[in-house]
């Protein structure tokens, strides 16, 4: 069991691998990520939509919990969150959280999502969304730990 992030981007720029090290140095099994970047198509709309998509798909196995991370998906707390992830690892089952490029994601991989998740009613930039996402997976061990960190 462990959490695959697969994003489309570059990669990680300076000040939010600074961010991100900082949690992941925090995360414990089984709550700690494994980073997929893959790199933005070089064509346009639907064509780099469906590309990026097709290369998405290839790294989900097979039995993965897929969480697509998406403007118009369901907002939830941090808690619920947590309620989540839990789930997943009493299940014995991997977590794969998408982050899909500029153009989004096709119905088929939407469709493949067992989850869409809206991190905010806000669009926040690709390099930001990785920094907070993995802030989210750090809180959501410390709740699931009856850690401090969040505060209830």
């Amino acid at each position: 069991m462990a959490i695959k992030v697969v994003a489309i981007g570059k990669k990680h720029e300076s000040w939010v691998a600074d961010g991100i090290k900082r949690y992941q140095k925090r995360l414990q099994k089984p709550y700690d990520i494994e980073w997929q970047l893959l790199p933005h198509s070089s064509l346009t709309g639907a064509s780099a939509r469906q590309e990026e998509s097709e290369r998405i798909l290839a790294r989900i196995n097979g039995n993965s919990y897929v969480v697509l991370l998406d403007e118009v998906g369901k907002n939830i707390s941090s808690l619920q969150l947590a309620d989540l992830i839990s789930a997943q690892f009493i299940h014995s089952r991997s977590i794969t959280i998408i982050i899909g490029g500029a153009y989004g994601v096709t119905d088929e991989l939407r469709a493949r999502a067992a989850f869409v998740w809206s991190l905010s009613g806000l669009v926040f930039p690709h390099q930001l969304v990785r920094l907070l996402l993995i802030e989210q997976v750090y809180r959501a061990q410390e709740i699931a730990a009856g850690g401090k960190y969040h505060h209830i």
